[in-house]
């Protein structure tokens, strides 16, 4: 059996939660992978726990926001020059502002947080995507895969307004990029977790958690893992021929009744 090939994977919002247990399966599958985030203490944490387990060599971390087309590109700039082009992208990174007493009502959400809001979820996924598909094409080789939500598949009932629309916008981003990927061994797909048990999401015993998991049919909220399992396998050599799926990953909140 010929072995499987190491390849370079970027994520996004590598640093915490769904991205940083999807790293650290891309680095068990045996691929160098490369995080960012806009904290630079999360990143200089993650970078020293997966550089313990999988070697300093195969992980690069770095300072990154999303919302400044320059920082990404400079970033992308430097993984070429250190590493070579990016041949797995997970677009993992999101933010979703939420007032004291959860999401503001529609009409209070103000234009400033809507744009910063597209500006990371959307737009952000959207340059990334435009830093790799040049190189996955030379390479005949690539695999994006953007990590949407519940949020944007159906009626949101935590997430605020402008996380719903940019998380449902996703979808069409990658049904843009099917097309002109698609001939040149390049698969494009979207994950959209449920309600997961991350640093977003707070205490699993605060009520929104709690009435969650009354609607999830599986009877508990998802990990970073469940996530993490599934990208895996839309990054792997397997999976070419997964190409424009939505993946929900829910316990079954999702499931027509």
């Amino acid at each position: 059996m010929m072995p499987k090939p190491s390849r370079i994977a970027v994520v996004t919002g590598g640093t915490s939660g769904i991205g940083l247990a999807t790293a650290r399966k891309l680095l068990a599958a045996g691929h160098r992978v490369a995080v960012f985030s806009h904290s630079a203490k999360t990143v200089t944490d993650a970078t020293a726990v997966l550089s313990a387990e999988f070697g300093s060599g195969q992980v690069l971390g770095r300072v990154v926001d999303l919302s400044d087309p320059i920082a990404v590109a400079n970033f992308f700039e430097e993984l070429s020059s250190t590493w070579g082009d990016a041949e797995i992208l997970v677009c993992n990174a999101g933010i979703s502002p939420k007032g004291l007493a959860g999401p503001r009502r529609f009409e209070d959400i103000g234009l400033e947080e809507w744009n910063e809001v597209l500006a990371v979820n959307l737009t952000g996924t959207m340059l990334c995507c435009q830093a790799v598909v040049r190189g996955m094409r030379q390479a005949g080789f690539g695999r994006i895969i953007l990590i949407g939500s519940l949020a944007g598949r159906t009626r949101p009932r935590i997430a605020g307004g402008a996380y719903a629309a940019s998380k449902a916008a996703l979808a069409g981003l990658m049904r843009t990029l099917v097309g002109p990927c698609g001939p040149f061994g390049i698969t494009v797909n979207l994950v959209a977790p449920g309600r997961i048990l991350t640093p977003l999401t707070g205490d699993p015993n605060t009520p929104a958690n709690r009435d969650a998991v009354a609607r999830i049919p599986s009877a508990r909220l998802g990990t970073p893992e469940d996530i993490a399992a599934a990208v895996a396998f839309l990054a792997s050599e397997e999976a070419g021929f997964v190409n424009g799926a939505i993946l929900d990953i829910n316990g079954g909140e999702y499931a027509p009744a």
